[in-house]
């Protein structure tokens, strides 16, 4: 394909999230992409499509980082994607998944390789895998907890079933298949070898070379053998066995018979316990011990994902694993298809500036060589184009030639590590920061007063923090904590000022450290640890020794001088490596505790205002002064001005228009006390007595009842449709019980009291004469609704228009009330949205922008008005992409009665410059649901000051045609009630 233009940086202009799978794949893209590019989009931003687990919604299961996943498409299907993109000048960001691959597939190879071979495997060192755990009887083994039931039970219900296929033997249990041993076989094939001698004689051809057989497996290296040239014999000599075995098992019916009785044998007779034992001693002399799920929390001996068992970290900091994961990447970069990429859970790396470090190097160097026509890719073409890439370094140490955004999540005040050669984060900041202003930070204490009377008690969401990220410690990732500090404790044997401190206490220590910390991880490679580093380790450190005065602090001491690498004196350079060892491990916990204790927990615990509840936010903090928000805007027009701007991703919590519709809340408490109280009493019957306790808790219902509030679709729903609506919620409620750990768990579901809550959701929203909570529900849902559409409208303009680069998730350009995954990912109809752009062109060819936005305005529960905002938004910030990326960004001051309604800023660069304007809270603007957020009975006197502009400069509004004049009045103003005269949002063009 021709690749020609390319070659260069690209940075996009707005990106849109495309989720690939089974229900939309390459075809599918292909279909959308002059859609999306005709509503603004400049580049799509692609799930992961490399060949993941069978069935995967997500794509973040990969078992095979080099080749397409065939359940999205072919390669010709993709070229097809590519050559679209290409026609319309559109580019891609990809995805990829560095940190893990999914283990729960017989595709792995890499991974049933190991199971195979053990330490000696080729891939031995490509995942995370302690070999000489501190369970001794793991040692060169690796625990597998995928068992529904305890091991021996499982095994003499025949669930674990030995097979031979085509030469070699395997293990199955259900979808898990397991490569037994070669070394092993023997075990099999020579049981009751005597009967098979008496069949054939000892001189018979094939007798013989079953003996031949057996004596080539005694003679098999070990699993554990180390020596290349061994390991080369066993994989060299391995095969030639199963060839030769299933060669003699095809020729040969006595021998085919022997073998298949001896597999019947191996398996057991049901009833017959005993009859087991020789499947039981085969499976104990196998690389992998097979174990019960629950098992992983405390004996694990691989590095996982998170909790998960299916998904097992790679090793990417070694180099040759970093090749083979990223030959399919680079391949596509090389030829123009990728232009960007997205990296997944940077935190999880052992190293994330060297790895950053090492995928610019080579994105570079495949840019470069996909530019180059005619030349080929031999070691000095690379050295010659890398030898460049130095010399770029050495003039510009801050160069970052390919556009690379990590997802790096950013706790309050935390800052991007700078030296990440990088284009900073998926948006996440901007997002929290973003929703923020539209919550009323003056109603913080009613809210506190409400949510203290719900739960009978005053809830501070750091405690909640720090319990839920202790339990996670405890309950779900004690074994990755437990081997921490055997590996503090072997360092603290080596000091004579240190060896008295036990086991046990430096373990609590470290968990007690973990809880406290103030942020994912801490990036220290090498004792110049930088002030932000230093500044969290200090913090957690001293809070933990506050928290536990009865331990003596100078274990707490001892800890933090191993994290800020303080090395003893006389310290050699193998204890120095221990030292390092243990700190980068140290980093690769604290980021998944804190995803497990702080998103996927707490956040389902306190529920003040579910709105606030986000990945990286702080609920605690009611709101955002506008002040924050500028202020952010300005730090990232200066320091990462093509960082991407997100309001709803893949791991939202709630989509931007869910959000919207909950914020209203914080606007009215004193009503939304009223509305809660009285549906609590009327809903108070159809609550279950699950055991001791009512179904559902109390915070379990306050949030639910804001969870339909911002989720209630806009238009009428049929019978079909409400009841997958309240599927929708049933399913979402569970998932929420579940995630927050407090009456049942994804680890331990208390199945009675689930449906408990199951019964009282069907019950509260039955659609039936007598329902008076349904019926009271609907018309303050209604309100809401009103209110919650104008918030969204005003934010996706600040998004289009702050500093970075628009992100937009797919579905999201009409109203879209998607809860967190898996709703979040359902398919979306976009012969729906294509069908209201075309409408809208052919309105805007029709009538008067004035009119149109008028009409929009008036029928938004459709949802056209929103994508016409974005519509024409997107379109003006591709015509003026200098003016958004290098402008600067200017907060204004707003004048009047209704000035704290508005939030507004302008861009300006060189003689160009646009003004946005966004209202917000809109309770207070227009009192009445049937009120438009328009005119002068609605602004009166309100103003936005242009300290940069002369009386009767003009401006246009983009969305309305409009022209308003700058008036002077106290400076030089433009009045809201000219602005907002026939649309409830503004971007006004100096002309």
């Amino acid at each position: 394909m021709e690749t020609e233009g390319f070659s260069a940086i690209r940075i996009p202009s707005a990106t849109y999230r495309l989720q690939f799978n089974v229900h939309f794949k390459f075809t599918d893209a292909r279909d959308i992409i002059s859609y999306l590019h005709d509503i603004g989009i400049s580049d799509i931003y692609a799930s992961p499509y490399f060949k993941a687990k069978e069935g995967s919604l997500h794509g973040y299961d990969i078992v095979d980082h080099n080749t397409l996943n065939p359940e999205v498409g072919t390669e010709e299907e993709y070229n097809g994607m590519i050559q679209e993109l290409w026609k319309y000048g559109m580019g891609q960001m990809l995805d990829i998944v560095p940190n893990h691959m999914c283990i729960a597939s017989k595709e792995n190879i890499w991974w049933m390789d190991i199971l195979e071979n053990g330490p000696s495997s080729r891939y031995a060192d490509f995942f995370d895998i302690r070999w000489e755990p501190v369970k001794r009887e793991l040692k060169n083994k690796i625990l597998l907890p995928v068992l529904g039931d305890q091991y021996g039970k499982i095994l003499e219900e025949q669930e674990l079933k030995l097979v031979f296929e085509t030469g070699a033997f395997f293990i199955y249990y259900y979808d898990h298949k397991l490569p037994v041993m070669p070394n092993t076989y023997r075990e099999i094939v020579q049981y009751r070898i005597n009967d098979l001698k008496e069949q054939l004689s000892s001189e018979n051809p094939h007798f013989v070379e079953l003996l031949s057989i057996i004596t080539a497996l005694n003679h098999l290296p070990l699993y554990t053998e180390k020596n290349p040239e061994k390991i080369a014999e066993k994989y060299r000599e391995k095969e030639i066995i199963k060839r030769r075995l299933w060669s003699l098992y095809s020729e040969s019916p006595e021998v085919k018979g022997f073998l298949d009785e001896n597999v019947r044998l191996f398996n057991g007779t049901k009833g017959e316990p005993k009859s087991f034992d020789l499947l039981d001693d085969l499976l104990n002399k196998q690389v992998y011990r097979l174990s019960h799920w629950s098992v992983a929390t405390d004996e694990i001996n691989y590095r996982r994902f998170f909790d998960i068992n299916d998904l097992a970290a790679i090793k990417v900091e070694n180099p040759a694993v970093f090749r083979e994961t990223h030959t399919l990447v680079f391949k596509l970069i090389k030829e123009g298809k990728v232009t960007g990429l997205r990296v997944d859970h940077p935190d999880g790396l052992y190293n994330p500036l060297l790895y950053f470090q090492m995928l610019q190097r080579r994105c570079f160097l495949y840019t470069k060589l996909g530019s180059m026509k005619n030349v080929e890719e031999t070691p000095d073409a690379e050295a010659t184009i890398l030898k460049q890439y130095d010399e770029l370094l050495l003039s510009n140490p801050q160069a970052k030639p390919f556009f690379i955004i990590s997802e790096k999540i950013l706790i309050k005040g935390e800052k991007m590590p700078e030296d990440w050669p990088v284009f900073s984060t998926t948006g996440y900041v901007f997002l929290i920061s973003l929703n923020g202003i539209f919550v009323e930070t003056a109603n913080a204490k009613a809210f506190d007063t409400l949510y203290s009377r719900i739960m009978k008690s005053k809830g501070n969401f750091q405690d909640i923090v720090y319990e839920k990220k202790k339990f996670i410690m405890e309950v779900f990732m004690s074994s990755e904590v437990n081997t921490l500090g055997h590996f503090l404790d072997e360092i603290s044997e080596k000091n004579r000022h240190t060896r008295d401190f036990t086991l046990n206490s430096l373990t609590s220590i470290i968990k007690e450290t973990i809880a406290f910390f103030p942020v994912y991880r801490t990036y220290i490679t090498t004792p110049e640890v930088t002030e932000r580093d230093t500044r969290y380790i200090e913090l957690a450190i001293a809070k933990a020794k506050r928290k536990n005065p009865i331990i003596n602090e100078s274990i707490y001491d001892f800890l933090k001088e191993i994290l800020m690498l303080k090395y003893f004196k006389n310290l050699d350079n193998d204890a120095k490596r221990e030292w390092v060892d243990f700190v980068m491990r140290f980093q690769q916990i604290t980021g998944p505790v804190m995803a497990k204790g702080l998103e996927d927990t707490a956040l389902y615990v306190y529920n003040r205002l579910v709105s606030l509840n986000e990945v990286g936010g702080s609920p605690d903090r009611f709101g955002t002064p506008l002040e924050t928000f500028h202020g952010q805007n300005i730090e990232t027009s200066k320091l990462w001005p093509n960082a991407l701007i997100a309001t709803s991703t893949h791991d939202s919590k709630r989509s931007e228009d869910v959000r919207g519709r909950i914020n209203v809340l914080s606007e009215i408490p004193d009503e939304w006390r009223e509305c809660l109280m009285r549906w609590r009493r009327l809903n108070k019957k159809k609550m279950v007595i699950s055991e001791i306790q009512m179904a559902p808790d109390s915070n379990e219902e306050y949030l639910l009842y804001q969870t339909l509030l911002g989720a209630w679709p806009v238009e009428h729903m049929n019978t079909s449709e409400y009841g997958i609506f309240m599927k929708r919620i049933k399913d979402y409620t569970l998932k929420a019980l579940r995630e927050a750990k407090v009456n049942t768990s994804w680890k331990s579901p208390n199945v009675t009291y689930e449906n408990a809550v199951m019964d009282f959701v069907e019950a509260i929203l039955k659609d039936v004469r007598g329902n008076l909570f349904l019926k009271d529900f609907q018309l303050f849902q209604k309100r809401i609704s009103h209110y919650g559409m104008y918030n969204s409208l005003s934010q996706t303009l600040l998004k289009m228009t702050s500093p970075g680069i628009p992100d937009f998730y797919n579905g999201t350009e009409i109203w879209d009330f998607s809860l967190v995954d898996p709703d979040n990912r359902r398919p979306v109809d976009y012969r729906v949205r294509m069908k209201i752009l075309e409408e809208l062109k052919k309105q805007e060819s029709e009538i008067s922008l004035e009119k149109l936005a008028r009409e929009l305005t008036v029928k938004r529960e459709n949802g056209k008005i929103k994508l016409y905002v974005i519509y024409k938004a997107l379109n003006y910030r591709k015509e003026q992409r200098e003016l958004f990326e290098r402008g600067e960004y200017i907060p204004l001051t707003v004048t009047g009665g209704k000035s704290y309604n508005i939030c507004a800023f302008a861009r300006r660069f060189e003689s160009k410059n646009i003004i946005t304007i966004a209202p917000r809270f809109f309770t207070k603007l227009i009192p009445q649901v049937e009120m438009l957020p328009l005119g002068n009975e609605v602004w009166k006197d309100t103003c936005i000051v242009i300290p940069f502009a002369e009386t009767g400069t003009k401006y246009r509004n983009i969305f309305t045609g409009e022209i308003v004049a700058a008036k002077e009045q106290q400076g030089t103003v433009l009045p809201l009630s000219e602005v907002f005269t026939n649309f409830p949002v503004a971007l006004m063009e100096g002309v």
